[in-house]
């Protein structure tokens, strides 16, 4: 008796499970259950019409009192109800879902409770591009599917610029990276996405570059497919959807620009000079210090989707990736920024763990946050950075850890900070304590909005 009243609890349980918050059931059960009230409800008062006029009057109990009447009608009804949902709920557990008590059955209800809460989940834009964005883009897959990458078309170097050179083709790679990190395609497929061909080719039994040396799969993919469909933005979409993204990758424009950077150097014989610097892949080779980027043209234009994406959004970040060379290109183009000065969503900047040679050497959190705001205004006031880090002993021998200052230097600026590290990589971030540090901020500043 006793383990048939445990089996009953725990299907109980069960079925109560899928009407947490979150699932989206618990609508259509209301919705459901409301439209059988207000057919019930018709069909009595069409019966109690009909009865009233007939020989069969008795039936409506109509010598009881009305309370008494009611009550009988209750009973009787939560009796039948209740022996019918049981029974059909047997039926269904029997012949339509007999799995459910096994463990992949679980794990399928599950995953349905997790697909249904990931399409509710906030509408985050994540703007940058390089190898930081994917890290962030992979952690942020498990809270929502409402996520939108806006990639920067300003890469000239490795096999994107080869692409870009040879077919006038915006460059790729970025985007194959993002389209990997949002996909749900087997492992075999991202593999193939992400495989790069080697730098040479011994055919002819003898060393010699190929002309696919260095490209990557997934680029030579996307070139592709751009050309079929007629454009690069459809190109990326159908890529997408061949790899079975979850949520959209969208360039920050369509023009091709180039990334200019005045970097100043000192000469060897003390003075100071200043350089202009053109294309990304020569920036971090530059020499000195970068003091401001800039596009040219000067005026390209956005791309109308990211636009939209970014008034639309609950959630706007960008980074992490290289500074310069990621992040800053996509909020240069005029009409994304200002869009974003725009927008009402939460902004935040993900501050990289670890300073990049040749671009943000010395540079602390606070120095990142600066430099937003002379390139691009008030776009990003707060920022995340990482707290887990040793001070003796750097993140890699050519990089060093960007540091918190202390609260009293932040001035209008606000950091957030926790261990968002990849112990075996330190100078990257972990995907998935960076996405649930990120959620958290924004479930509290969202809430915190909400109440003022």
């Amino acid at each position: 008796m006793l383990a048939r009243t445990s089996h009953t609890l725990r299907a109980i349980q069960k079925w109560l499970w899928m009407l947490r918050p979150g699932g989206g059931v618990k609508r259509w059960v209301f919705a459901t259950l409301t439209g059988l009230f207000l057919t019930g409800l018709g069909l009595a008062l069409l019966l109690l019409a009909l009865i009233a006029e007939s020989p069969f009057h008795h039936l409506l109990l109509d010598f009881l009192p009305d309370w008494l009447r009611a009550l009988l009608l209750v009973l009787i009804g939560a009796l039948i109800g209740g022996v019918g949902a049981w029974r059909l709920r047997t039926l269904l557990e029997r012949n339509v879902w007999p799995e459910l008590h096994t463990p992949e059955g679980q794990a399928m209800l599950h995953a349905f409770i997790k697909r249904q809460q990931r399409r509710q989940g906030p509408r985050v834009v994540a703007i940058g591009g390089g190898t930081g964005m994917p890290q962030l883009l992979r952690g942020l897959r498990e809270y929502t599917d409402n996520i939108t990458a806006i990639v920067t078309v300003a890469d000239d170097g490795g096999s994107s610029g080869r692409l870009r050179r040879q077919t006038g083709a915006l460059p790729p790679g970025d985007f194959r990276n993002n389209i990997a990190a949002l996909s749900d395609a087997e492992d075999l497929m991202k593999s193939l996405f992400q495989y790069r061909f080697p730098e040479t080719d011994f055919s002819n039994g003898e060393d010699g570059r190929s002309d696919l040396a260095g490209h990557s799969f997934g680029n030579l993919f996307i070139t592709t497919m751009a050309a079929i469909t007629g454009s690069f933005e459809a190109g990326i979409a159908e890529s997408s959807r061949v790899l079975a993204v979850r949520g959209r990758i969208l360039p920050s424009t369509l023009e091709n620009v180039t990334l200019c950077a005045e970097v100043r150097r000192t000469t060897e014989d003390g003075r100071t000079e200043w350089v202009t610097v053109q294309g990304e892949s020569n920036l971090p080779r530059s020499a000195g210090q970068i003091e401001r980027v800039y596009l040219q043209p000067a005026h390209a234009r956005a791309y109308p989707e990211a636009i939209r994406a970014i008034l639309q959004a609950d959630l706007i970040v960008a980074g992490p990736g290289s500074f310069y060379t990621s992040v800053l290109p996509n909020l240069l183009v005029e009409a994304i920024r200002d869009a974003i000065l725009a927008s009402s969503a939460v902004r935040i900047y993900i501050c990289n763990v670890a300073t990049q040679p040749g671009e943000t050497d010395g540079y602390t959190v606070l120095d990142h946050l600066r430099k937003l705001r002379e390139h691009i205004g008030d776009a990003f006031l707060m920022a995340l950075a990482n707290d887990n880090y040793d001070l003796q002993t750097q993140p890699s021998p050519s990089a060093r850890w960007v540091t918190i200052p202390p609260a009293g230097e932040w001035g209008e600026f606000q950091i957030f900070s926790g261990d968002v590290v990849d112990a075996e990589r330190p100078w990257r971030h972990d995907s998935r304590k960076l996405a649930a540090r990120l959620m958290e901020i924004y479930t509290k500043l969202a809430e915190r909005s909400h109440k003022v």
